[in-house]
């Protein structure tokens, strides 16, 4: 079967299932791993695929966040055991940033248990969690709330939340992302977002990502970590998970399940 014929029915799976692994399409066609990874690659490199791990998604399913109202209730119970796993790598004194997401928002959360950080943040969901103690309790960290324009979502955006960030040198950034890939890295959807989680990374000594196993795997449109960029990843597997924790765990410096 010629590579023309190949990729016109890989694209027609595509297009009907928006997700193929490596294994159906080997299946489907009855040709080896090998030559279904040149045709992947292919795809890719025409714009009408996006190779993800174990195989590939159509370019317009490629990961978008649903509204923050909502991920806030999806994997909560996880979300909040990998906010609390994060805890444990910070110290009093140091300087965080928080991106915009909705395990950050939770972490925000968590971090009124503990005392003595300066808190960055573009996120106004996690100030509003961060100081919505009662009047008897104090607020023990210094919150700096990021400038800039604020549009339909709950966060600051755009050049001027950039500039402030480069004014900062922070200890650990703990980000947020839609997804993360043990090739890939971290990416976002919305390119503002991205840029902003960009620029924390640069500006930290250390990066976090907190994902919960929805994001496992996981490519969205704009990448700004790669996997060396990376000092930890925190997650959650559960048992009848599929995800292969040994490419997670040669990819990123330490890789934390909860």
């Amino acid at each position: 079967m010629l590579q023309q014929e190949r990729l016109h029915r890989i694209q027609a799976l595509l297009k009907k299932l928006q997700r193929l692994s490596t294994e159906r399409v080997m299946n489907e066609l009855d040709i080896s791993r090998e030559t279904a990874r040149r045709d992947i690659i292919e795809l890719e490199a025409l714009g009408v695929a996006k190779r993800v791990h174990g195989g590939i998604v159509a370019v317009d399913s490629v990961a978008v966040e649903a509204p923050l109202h909502i991920r806030n209730t999806q994997y909560a119970k996880e979300k909040r055991a990998i906010a609390r796993a994060a805890i444990q790598h910070l110290q009093a004194g140091q300087t965080i940033f928080l991106d915009a997401g909705s395990t950050t928002s939770i972490l925000a959360e968590e971090l009124r248990t503990i005392s003595g950080l300066t808190i960055l943040t573009n996120s106004l969901q996690a100030v509003f969690n961060l100081t919505m103690a009662n009047n008897a309790e104090q607020i023990n960290h210094e919150i700096i709330l990021l400038g800039g324009r604020v549009q339909q979502r709950p966060q600051t955006q755009g050049e001027w939340v950039i500039q402030e960030i480069f004014r900062y040198q922070a200890d650990v950034a703990l980000l947020s992302p839609v997804g993360i890939h043990p090739e890939y890295g971290a990416s976002s959807f919305y390119t503002e977002e991205a840029q902003i989680a960009q620029a924390m990374v640069k500006q930290s000594q250390r990066t976090l990502i907190l994902a919960d196993q929805s994001k496992l795997g996981v490519v969205s449109r704009i990448n700004y970590a790669k996997p060396l960029d990376i000092d930890c990843v925190i997650s959650n597997v559960n048992e009848k998970s599929e995800i292969d924790i040994a490419a997670y765990q040669n990819a990123f410096q330490m890789f934390e399940l909860v």
